[in-house]
């Protein structure tokens, strides 16, 4: 016998918890009714970056139907969450709804209170304040910075937190200075022979010192490389293209470097206009 569809005539976020429940419920999804929030980890991370896509994609302008969908299923892995531990009694999915709710209003004094707060700065200090008085747990600097971040964003919110309390250099000279001094220690390591565990502890000071600079440069790291990537992907397939137009396709023929290279800067002439 089948599950009646929830009515349509509910609010939809209704709908989704109920929806939710059913698969969850016996005679409902086999795969939906295995699962637990180990299992539903990675799932969650790759919508998390699916949405990312979606931003980058939309970029503000034109059709935000695909942003629209992939929010859609970003929240269906939230509410999934929320059944599994309503299902252990712990909370539900309006428990957390509630609690953000009451959080955003303690941390806009400035909205729903009598503290002032006339830019963004002003806006941040106050709301560091009030996460610190509402985390007493968190007694160390640089405690809360999630540990599963990508490597750069991690990096950079460490710094951040670090420089909160004076541990930082005044201004760019410092950690520009660094890369220099860490890009030398490479290659001194090299020549010296090293081991490669060394060489990729010496190559994590210079990425870190990297994220420093850009950071002061006002600069997200995590961003800029992911421009870096997407701009190389799209001149290696211009080069790509080209080598294949020419009768010389990359996988199956020898070029030289030189020739690579002549391809390469063919493009960026082109994309340059």
């Amino acid at each position: 016998m089948p599950h009646p569809v929830p009515d349509p005539a509910k609010d939809p976020v209704d709908r989704l918890i109920e929806l939710m429940a059913l698969l969850r419920s016996p005679g409902g999804c086999p795969w939906d009714r295995e699962q637990t929030h180990v299992t539903l980890r990675p799932g969650l991370i790759e919508e998390t970056y699916e949405v990312i896509d979606a931003i980058d994609a939309w970029g503000g302008t034109g059709d935000s139907s695909h942003l629209r969908e992939e929010l859609g299923d970003l929240l269906f892995h939230l509410v999934f969450h929320a059944r599994l531990a309503e299902e252990r009694g712990d909370f539900t999915f309006r428990d957390t709804a509630s609690d953000v709710v009451e959080k955003l209003i303690r941390r806009h004094p400035h909205v729903f209170g009598d503290a002032s707060a006339g830019d963004t700065a002003a806006v941040l200090r106050n709301w560091d304040q009030i996460k610190k008085a509402e985390k007493p747990e968190r007694t160390g600097t640089l405690d809360g910075v999630p540990l599963h971040l990508p490597a750069l964003m991690r990096a950079q919110e460490v710094q951040k937190k670090a420089a909160k309390v004076g541990f930082d250099w005044p201004d760019a000279d410092g950690p520009r200075e660094k890369i220099a001094e860490e890009l030398r220690e490479i290659v001194d390591a090299l020549a010296e022979g090293a081991s490669k565990d060394k060489i990729a502890d010496e190559a994590g000071d210079l990425l870190f010192s990297v994220v420093n600079y850009l950071r002061h440069l006002k600069v997200d790291s995590e961003t800029a490389l992911a421009g870096a990537t997407r701009k190389f992907e799209g001149r290696f397939r211009a080069v790509e293209a080209a080598a294949a137009t020419a009768g010389k396709p990359l996988a199956k023929a020898s070029h030289t470097i030189e020739e690579l290279e002549e391809l390469w800067q063919n493009h960026k002439a082109t994309e340059a206009g």
